[in-house]
């Protein structure tokens, strides 16, 4: 490994002892999520050699997922950047990341948020300790999280896209391949690409013949059609309900990294994520938001036939859905 020094300068993707270095970061400071194996309703219906795994991040402190990245980010902060402290724009989940993260490393932070993001989500960011800024809607939360940093020399949390955000988000493909012996397919929730560009580096440099697809919401595949045009793509438009994957556009980092490591991308319906809902509700009584439905309802769906008698694990992203919301979604 004397070459570590150079790839670590130069990698356009988080090498594995990157990876591992983030993992001993973030020790005490998440949870190593458990996986859970499904063996009832909707998985009785696949061929009886395939095996089902859940990696549960679902149950990771803030909710979801992201609370990986951005301590990691926090870690790597040098003194003058935690005195002037971190912003972040997000609708919900990244701003709750954002907001404990920040508080285990007592830094100051500050998010915009959008006037429609959900009460409970603001309110949690605000017990956290962090200021919170509303602003009419996503776009113009974005613009002004730029101004602040540029204004007050705040470092921007990135919700999905850079180094330090894919090695954070690399440690779910640690503790996956570490608790599933012989993995050979893993299915992974796309928004903007981080996690799915963490997890995939991290299960290509363990075992190379392990596929890692993506799986987006069809009405939010900004990162299924990069892949077909070979390079970043913008959205004119996000039409879904699992509302945490609606990035607008993909960025160079991650797409850099999916194309390197992911095997292929695949597009879900709204109607098959609430479909997969309620599949995780009966069969494995878990309540989800839709985002985490998605690689349910591509396992289900476009990759069954690929994926039928194979060993696959379901990366089940976040929850941060209230009991009112969750109801709507399943009756619709």
């Amino acid at each position: 490994m004397s070459d570590l020094p150079e790839l670590r300068a130069h990698a356009s993707y988080p090498v594995l002892a990157e990876i591992q270095d983030a993992a001993q970061r973030l020790r005490g400071n998440v949870l190593e999520t458990p996986v859970w194996r499904w063996q009832t309703g909707a998985v009785r219906q696949l061929d009886p050699a395939t095996e089902v795994w859940l990696k549960m991040e679902l149950f990771q402190i803030t909710g979801t997922f992201k609370l990986r990245g951005a301590l990691n980010s926090m870690a790597r902060l040098d003194a003058d950047a935690r005195r002037r402290g971190v912003v972040a724009a997000s609708a919900g989940n990244h701003a709750m990341a954002v907001a404990y993260a920040a508080r285990v490393a007592g830094v100051d932070a500050k998010l915009v948020m959008p006037a429609g993001a959900s009460p409970a989500r603001v309110a949690a960011c605000r017990e956290w300790g962090a200021q919170v800024l509303l602003l009419p809607d996503v776009h113009a939360a974005f613009a002004h999280a730029q101004q602040l940093a540029a204004q007050e020399g705040r470092t921007v949390v990135h919700p999905f896209d850079g180094p330090l955000i894919a090695q954070g988000t690399g440690t779910v493909g640690l503790e996956l391949m570490r608790q599933v012996a012989g993995l050979e397919a893993v299915v992974v929730p796309v928004g903007g690409g981080g996690l799915c560009a963490g997890i995939a580096a991290a299960v290509k440099q363990i075992n190379p013949a392990c596929k890692v697809y993506g799986a987006e919401p069809a009405g939010a595949d900004a990162m299924t059609r990069s892949f077909e045009a070979g390079r970043p793509q913008v959205l004119e438009r996000v039409d879904t309900i699992a509302d945490s994957l609606g990035a607008p556009y993909a960025m160079d980092y991650s797409f850099g990294v999916c194309s390197r490591f992911v095997d292929d991308m695949v597009r879900v319906s709204d109607e098959a994520i609430r479909e997969a809902m309620r599949m995780l509700y009966r069969d494995m009584k878990l309540a989800t938001e839709p985002a985490t439905a998605v690689s349910t309802a591509a396992l289900l769906g476009p990759l069954r036939e690929r994926l039928e008698g194979r060993k696959v694990a379901l990366v089940l992203c976040g929850a941060n859905l209230d009991a009112a919301r969750f109801a709507e979604l399943l009756a619709a």
